[in-house]
């Protein structure tokens, strides 16, 4: 079942935090009851508020029926996934647990650009997402949030803010995605994010040479190569061109990246092994 927000001091907070401009349209997800929505709906030119459970689509409407924003409010009777979600400025959520790695992807990768999103996590997700190196929550979902966005965690929200309260504490993050966006194939990053967050404290020498992933990255090397037309080289020159690209000084030039640990790198660390990756011609997708 759907924890709703029931505490007006955090709505009055989230409502804040966002910036809402008179002009501004707001996705809202997961909507419930409409505790947040009628509050968006006094300060926003227009509310889209996607909700997947019918019952609670039908509350929202029948709540906001003879008020004089009703006409402000439309809702999406969906999964928020699956949905194509119109034009906004702002979103606005309270995120299942679930959902909550796909919808922040799925709002990162979103076009055209919008302004920010005010979402509400689990507390440890929310964590994770804005941890930085050398903090034990630095992952995969931290370094691909950080690369397309600016994350902020803005507040603790109790579980008592909740009705039914949730067994675990909650977290309001803000997120605005960076323009222009990074020019780097997200795919490439992610499939080499695996790979150093995998085991985050081994060297990246010992996860790069490790035999199985240099057959995998080989097998996509080969394809690469029939693909453009180039001779392609037998796997013991291949492991070369490994080598070749983890030999080369860290950004701050303090040790090679063969003897990083991807636990202690930071954004422009991994950012410059793509690069000294790519431009040995070796691809992770």
């Amino acid at each position: 079942g759907q924890h709703i927000l029931i505490n007006p001091l955090v709505i009055n907070a989230i409502i804040e935090k966002a910036a809402i401009k008179p002009t501004d349209t707001v996705l809202e997800i997961g909507p419930g009851t409409g505790n947040l929505t009628v509050k968006l709906l006094e300060v926003a030119k227009k509310v889209v508020a996607c909700e997947v459970d019918p019952r609670m689509a039908n509350e929202l409407q029948k709540r906001v029926q003879g008020k004089h924003y009703a006409s402000k409010l439309q809702v999406i009777k969906g999964d928020a996934i699956k949905t194509d979600f119109p034009f906004f400025n702002v979103c606005v959520a309270n995120v299942p647990y679930a959902i909550s790695s796909p919808l922040v992807f799925k709002l990162l990768n979103h076009k055209p650009a919008y302004r920010c999103c005010v979402l509400m996590f689990q507390r440890e997700f929310a964590l994770r997402m804005v941890a930085r190196p050398p903090s034990s929550m630095w992952c995969r979902l931290s370094t691909n949030c950080q690369l397309l966005a600016k994350v902020d965690h803005l507040m603790k929200i109790s579980a008592r803010s909740f009705k039914p309260p949730p067994k675990v504490e909650s977290s309001v993050v803000r997120i605005e995605p960076r323009h222009p966006p990074p020019p780097i194939d997200f795919n490439e990053w992610d499939e080499m994010i695996k790979i150093c967050m995998n085991r985050k404290h081994k060297k990246l020498h010992g996860l790069f040479l490790h035999s199985k992933t240099v057959v995998r990255l080989h097998k996509i090397y080969l394809s690469h190569c029939t693909l453009s037309n180039i001779e392609p080289k037998p796997v013991e020159d291949f492991k070369k061109l490994l080598l070749d690209a983890l030999a080369s000084p860290s950004v701050d030039g303090a040790e090679l990246l063969y003897d990083r640990r991807a636990a202690g790198m930071q954004l422009e660390d991994f950012m410059f092994l793509l690069r000294r990756m790519s431009e040995r011609g070796i691809r992770f997708k």
